[in-house]
């Protein structure tokens, strides 16, 4: 079989070549077989990717058992959790363009003829997604898995949202520190992803729709010897893949994506990943909408409510079957596209041996808790291109609010209202040059939207912005808002306390000024000077596009 990697292996003017890898303490035997990439963000900073060794291990283990020469490269990673409400969050959306790049240089550099990537957390996964339809090599994912759940001091599951919220809640007096601090020590207790439906877990298990992961990729907690056991599988797998020639955007293609869209409304998960699944399309060659993306809405019932939008977790689903669960319920009512392919078989093999729904963790399609899907499109005069909710993290209470607009240009300035008490009960929050170009960086909102939630105004305040929110975000919040403020949308055009109408069930996003008085300050608005002139943010500000578009680089 002709390898990529006789490139740079094979023939008397490839010396040189076998002679750095002999450095590497490769023998003439190791370069003979092919050479598989394991690609790992493994880092000591991000609890989701600590132990990312062990897997990488485990992965070579599996490649080596099935006949190839695993090396390990490694990329960066940002905890999203630790970047969060800071100048560190304009860095979060940003890494994923640089992943994506630095997985693509590793590879083409060395010519690898197959990759499993190892990420974990939000913004290395569709990074690494992206860079696998750019290279189009055989390639499996397989991630960390994701944290346990903590348990409160009542038995309750806990996680890393509990503490966003208990800030909130320490500033309205209804919990002491001291029991802040507990959970401040408990709500995280072991490695993994952080254990709610958040944007990490929402788009390891969309890998598993769109067929490039092995089915339990996106729900075996990190700290089970099964994840070891799937990793091994992992490097086996694709060791399969590159002797039957199957590449990545062979796996991920329309098909794939439509079913990876329609898991994620049966999931309600993170926001996010209407952002990077649109972006891991465009890298496809299978672009897709809001259009495409309200179509799944209305046509896949919502059937799984985990945290934020429940009290469960990531192994409460789990220990139900997992996202197979999930697929055999879509599968089986019609809900997906059989014929796409995936790593292990075409989706249609893998209904068929799907287990069958529990029907309280994972509800039957007949039952659902809501007949369409849990993220919503919203548009409207202050959002004409988009703006996206999490519906089913929203009180039905919410789904209707017309209130007065609060108006902050920074996520700080609007922090700095909700906890010095100046936010009022009906009120809507407007944060905005947080885009994409904007922030730059498109920060994510989960320190406003857990203080309204922990100072008990969740059922009468509105958030909306054109940053974005973390998956672990609940309540009315709207985000994507596009075009953003920064490109002379809308939102730019919003003054305090204007009236601002939001109907979820309806998708619309309305600004209640009239055209004459809006045409006016349009006419006065001025696009903002460039936060930044060097650097990462700066080349970044000027080639993103908009969140409707997936934010990719131009």
């Amino acid at each position: 079989m002709e390898l990529r990697s006789d490139a740079i292996k094979r023939g008397l003017a490839r010396a040189p070549h076998r002679s750095l890898l002999k450095a590497d303490g490769l023998t003439d035997e190791e370069l003979e077989r092919p050479l598989v990439a394991v690609v790992s963000s493994q880092n000591e900073v991000i609890p989701g990717h600590t132990h990312l060794d062990k897997i990488a291990e485990a992965v070579k283990a599996g490649v080596r058992m099935a006949g190839g020469t695993p090396l390990q490269v490694n990329t960066i990673g940002v905890c999203d959790g630790i970047a969060m409400n800071h100048e560190g969050m304009r860095f979060s959306l940003t890494s994923r363009e640089v992943i994506a790049d630095s997985v693509e240089c590793a590879i083409q550099g060395h010519q690898f003829d197959a990759m499993v990537l190892i990420p974990s957390c939000d913004k290395i996964v569709p990074g690494m997604l992206i860079a696998a339809c750019r290279l189009d090599i055989p390639t499996v994912l397989v991630s960390g898995g994701p944290m346990l759940a903590g348990r409160g001091r009542h038995g309750e599951e806990t996680d890393l949202n509990s503490l966003f919220d208990a800030v909130g809640q320490v500033t309205a007096g209804t919990m002491t520190e001291d029991e802040m601090h507990w959970l401040e020590n408990t709500a995280c207790p072991t490695c993994g992803s952080c254990s709610g439906m958040f944007t990490a877990n929402s788009i390891c298990c969309l890998a598993e729709a769109l067929g490039i992961a092995l089915p339990g990729n996106g729900t075996i907690p990190a700290v089970y010897s099964e994840r070891i056991r799937l990793a091994k599988h992992a490097g086996m797998k694709v060791m399969e893949l590159l002797e039957k020639g199957i590449t990545a955007r062979q796996i991920i293609d329309a098909r794939a994506v439509r079913n990876g869209m329609a898991l994620d409304q049966a999931f309600g998960g993170s926001t996010n990943t209407m952002l990077h699944l649109t972006a891991i399309a465009h890298a496809a060659g299978c672009p897709v909408t809001m259009d495409d993306w309200d179509k799944a809405c209305s046509a896949t019932p919502n059937i799984v409510r985990l945290a934020p939008a429940g009290p469960l977790h990531i192994q409460d689903l789990n220990d139900v079957g997992g996202v197979s669960a999930i697929i055999g319920e879509l599968g089986r009512s019609g809900h997906l596209d059989l014929t796409a392919n995936t790593c292990h078989g075409t989706m249609a093999e893998w209904v068929e041996q799907c287990p069958p729904v529990d029907g309280t963790v994972v509800r039957h399609i007949d039952n659902p808790y809501s007949p369409d899907g849990g993220l919503k499109v919203m548009r409207g005069t202050l959002a004409p291109d988009c703006g996206v909710v999490k519906k089913s993290a929203v009180d039905p209470s919410m789904y209707k609010h017309t209130g007065p607009a609060r108006v902050f240009d920074s996520e700080e300035a609007a922090c700095e209202a909700i906890f010095g008490g100046k936010i009022n009960p009906g009120d809507v929050v407007v944060i905005r040059y947080e885009g994409p170009a904007g922030g730059p960086g498109m920060r994510e909102m989960l320190t406003p939207t857990s203080a309204i939630c922990g100072m008990g105004l969740a059922k009468s305040v509105a958030l909306i912005t054109d940053g974005r929110f973390s998956g672990a975000s609940k309540g009315p919040c709207v985000g994507h808002v596009s075009p953003e403020a920064a490109a002379g949308g809308p939102i730019a055009l919003v003054h305090e306390g204007d009236q601002i109408s939001i109907d979820i069930e309806a998708g619309r996003l309305d600004l209640l000024v009239d055209e004459d008085e809006l045409a006016r300050r349009r006419a006065a608005w001025k696009p903002p000077a460039p936060k930044y002139t060097t650097g990462v943010l700066s080349r970044y500000a000027k080639l993103v596009t908009s969140a409707d578009k997936g934010a990719y680089l131009s």
